[in-house]
């Protein structure tokens, strides 16, 4: 008395689209430039070691990576300090920042987001994955909402299992 069945991924029938955020994650290595490195006693800028303390800096250390520019140090940094430093390496990074890690990733997170191309997902229902082995910035999730609402029938976040409605259009 064997049943036929078919076995079915309704999930795959439904037409839902799944959104990983991870997969606009900019793939690269990321290094930190601590300011307080560059001053004298980790306290004060004199402008002639500064100079040649960016002058003596090995660039191709930097070559194709995501530099944040931070200063740990309770001293004052004038601006042309961090033009110094861009000036130096933003010829072989992929970008550069002032801030630090959390900061990259917020702005590296931006710039994916207003780049990437959200017409396939135009009057169709999307779900925006909730779980992820990668550390996402809150802001790239808030963007993202503003690029697919006018764009998309549906949008929901969580699995396919479990999801939250989010809006219907």
């Amino acid at each position: 008395m064997a049943e036929e069945f078919e076995i079915r991924n309704k999930v795959a029938e439904s037409g839902l689209i799944n959104f990983d955020l991870t997969d606009l994650v900019p793939r690269g290595a990321r290094k930190g430039i601590d300011l307080k490195d560059f001053l004298f006693m980790e306290m004060i800028l004199k402008e002639k070691d500064f100079r040649e303390k960016v002058a003596a800096m090995d660039a191709e250390e930097y070559r194709d990576t995501y530099v944040y520019i931070y200063n740990s140090a309770d001293a004052i940094v004038p601006l042309w300090a961090y033009f110094l430093i861009t000036a130096k390496l933003s010829p072989v990074t992929r970008k550069i920042v002032f801030g630090n890690r959390e900061d990259l990733e917020v702005i590296l997170m931006h710039n994916a987001i207003q780049k990437y191309d959200f017409s396939e997902m135009r009057g169709k229902r999307v779900l925006v994955k909730g779980c992820s082995d990668k550390e996402i910035p809150e802001n790239a999730y808030i963007e993202l909402v503003e690029q697919l609402q006018p764009v998309v029938k549906s949008l929901m976040f969580g699995e396919a299992c479990s999801n939250v409605p989010i809006l219907k259009n």
